[in-house]
């Protein structure tokens, strides 16, 4: 048997969890679970970044003999370092509102549709070209938080392709830094360390770390979508993903990226897959909507209000799941209460009546999602599968399923956790076979058939 460790960083919390991996099967086991709060400090958001990377260690010495190890976060946030490895500045976090001086100069030096044929990124305030542009301190190298957790680790420096693809700075079809985009930006991707491929090996975890042997720290998937997505767990069938958490990230797998006006007038971004796959899909606000709501109300029992809610009938008021305005953290009920009212249509009454309403808006948020991805890839789609942790709502998951009329397949919930963990094991050579036929092996998933027909799709 071999035992991989995956670092998985979410948005709102950590997890060091041990994949056994034994005769192509693997089987998990969470060690260390921690939160991941943001601090405000100054007017500026930041991540403490150097709190995660303490709970990171502390989860590492947990585990036991380790094989390897493989570290995966959310995208476009780094940390500057210097030539002697020392943090620059705190990272900062992408919900942070320091950009928008920046995004507008960029629109200027760089008009939006030339910027999206260049990297198929969709628009967000938050890329990491906008946040470079609005940059106050200066360093050697910029690291994405995956990378600069496994710098920590290691000493050395890298950037992870499929990573380094979410910045709006890397071109999808050279797999290499756009050179027009940087020059328009006046971005010098010299700041970033070489580019590297999953499945490498980065090198062999420092002494200090305090493991009781070498142990090798593999370049994995590290943004968290694309180890999600290898988790999924499809076989020879026409499929959508919803890799469901704080982010919903709804798309299909493709070959080649899709770099049209219409794709980026629908805000699709194509992101770099393991396995030299591409990502096509648009972010919808996801759990994050009900996270705030549960954290604004203090809610001490989240599953009581999502049975209420399981029990009303489909919500009158429904709003747009992919609006900026739910980007921010503070008094989200109010902020979707008010959203409600804008539409002239009943605005919910009770805390199980605004739950209900968050579900029909993601659903409808998945289903438009999907049927734009098909519009716009012709690829076709005959099931969604949703990873994560969403696949444990099974409101949502109905919900979606009738929204889209399709079947839904929910799990697994660590996906981004497996699919780090599949990566580093068979690059160690520890797994041979197709890697979703050992996900389909090792998980227990569940199907949801639609039952209630919904409206027909119209996309805008």
């Amino acid at each position: 048997m071999r035992r991989f460790a995956a670092v998985d960083l979410g948005a709102g919390s950590g997890r060091v969890i041990v994949g056994e991996v034994e005769a192509d099967s693997v089987a998990l086991r969470e060690v260390h679970r921690f939160p991941n709060l943001p601090v405000s400090v100054g007017g500026t958001l930041h991540w403490d970044v150097l709190g995660l990377y303490r709970e990171v260690v502390e989860g590492l010495r947990k585990a036991g003999p380790l094989d390897g190890i493989g570290v995966d976060s959310w995208a476009v946030d780094y940390g500057l370092v210097d030539d002697g490895g020392a943090l620059v500045g705190n990272p900062v976090h992408y919900r942070d509102e320091r950009t928008a001086p920046a995004v507008r100069r960029a629109l200027v030096a760089l008009p939006a549709s030339r910027h999206y044929a260049a990297t198929g990124i969709q628009f967000q305030p938050f890329n990491t070209a906008f946040q470079l542009l609005a940059e106050r301190f200066t360093g050697t190298t910029a690291l994405l938080i995956p990378d600069l957790i496994s710098f920590w680790l290691t000493g050395l420096r890298g950037t992870e392709i499929t990573n380094a693809s979410t910045t709006a700075l890397l071109d999808p079809r050279t797999r290499a830094w756009s050179a027009e985009v940087a020059d328009a930006l006046g971005v010098d991707t010299g700041l970033f360390a070489p580019l590297r491929e999953p499945g490498t090996v980065i090198g062999t975890v420092l002494p200090e770390i305090g493991l009781d042997r070498e142990v090798p720290v593999f370049a994995v998937g590290s943004h968290d979508t694309a180890s999600a997505v290898v988790a999924v767990p499809a076989k020879d069938e026409r499929f959508a993903y919803i890799s469901c958490g704080t982010w919903s990230l709804v798309g299909v797998e493709l070959a080649e990226p899709v770099l049209t006006e219409a794709s980026r007038a629908a805000n699709f971004t194509n992101e770099l897959g393991v396995d030299g796959t591409i990502r096509y899909l648009r972010n919808v606000m996801g759990l994050w909507l009900l996270q705030e709501c549960h954290r604004e109300w203090g809610t001490t029992d989240p599953g009581a209000l999502l049975a209420e809610a399981a029990a009303l009938p489909p919500s009158p008021t429904v709003v747009d799941a992919t609006d900026s305005r739910f980007l921010a953290p503070g008094d989200m009920p109010a902020r979707i209460i008010a959203a409600c009212a804008e539409t002239g249509g009943p605005v919910p009454s009770t805390r199980a009546e605004l739950v209900r309403c968050v579900l029909d808006s993601l659903a409808l948020a998945h289903r438009d999602a999907v049927a734009d991805a098909v519009r716009l890839s012709g690829k076709q789609v005959d099931v969604v599968h949703v990873v994560g942790g969403g696949a444990r709502n099974a409101l949502l998951c109905q919900l979606t399923a009738d929204a889209c009329g399709l079947p839904v397949v929910a799990g697994p919930v660590e996906a981004s956790a497996l699919g780090n963990v599949l990566v580093q094991a068979r690059a160690a050579g520890a797994l041979t076979g197709d890697l979703r036929d050992v996900v389909r092996a090792a998980e227990s998933l569940v199907r949801y058939e639609p039952q209630t027909r919904w409206p027909t799709v119209t996309s805008t």
